[in-house]
């Protein structure tokens, strides 16, 4: 985690900024994104999306490739946990909890860091 003496403002304008940036494809639509908590100690982002994203059938891979470049481009954030609220991906938080889906080009066991899996279709 960075030294970096950010305020939680800060950090969260970043991560809105960066969502907006990364993400226009969630409102255009008709989904959402929203931060639900944010943890600078331990460096945990939750992102809770909603609208259209609840229920559709590309939110897996979108929730994968939040968490993947999240991370990478904001050195302060660890982990991001990410869901739908439709309970069927609540374990996508990148655990080791077995409940993670499995795409095209990943591997599984090792920690592989430069495989960011598929880009989201749109």
């Amino acid at each position: 985690m960075s030294t970096d003496t950010k305020s939680e403002d800060d950090l969260r304008e970043q991560i809105t900024n960066f969502l907006r940036r990364n993400f226009p494809q969630i409102q255009m639509h008709g989904g959402s994104a929203a931060i639900q908590e944010i943890d600078r100690e331990t460096g945990n982002v939750t992102i809770q999306l909603g609208g259209a994203c609840s229920g559709c059938g590309i939110s897996p891979m979108t929730i994968q490739a939040i968490k993947t470049r999240m991370t990478k481009e904001i050195p302060e954030i660890e982990t991001v946990h990410a869901s739908t609220g439709m309970g069927g991906n609540e374990g996508m938080s990148g655990g080791a909890d077995g409940m993670s889906p499995s795409f095209p080009g990943e591997t599984r066991g090792g920690d592989v860091e430069d495989d960011e899996g598929p880009e989201a279709p749109f």
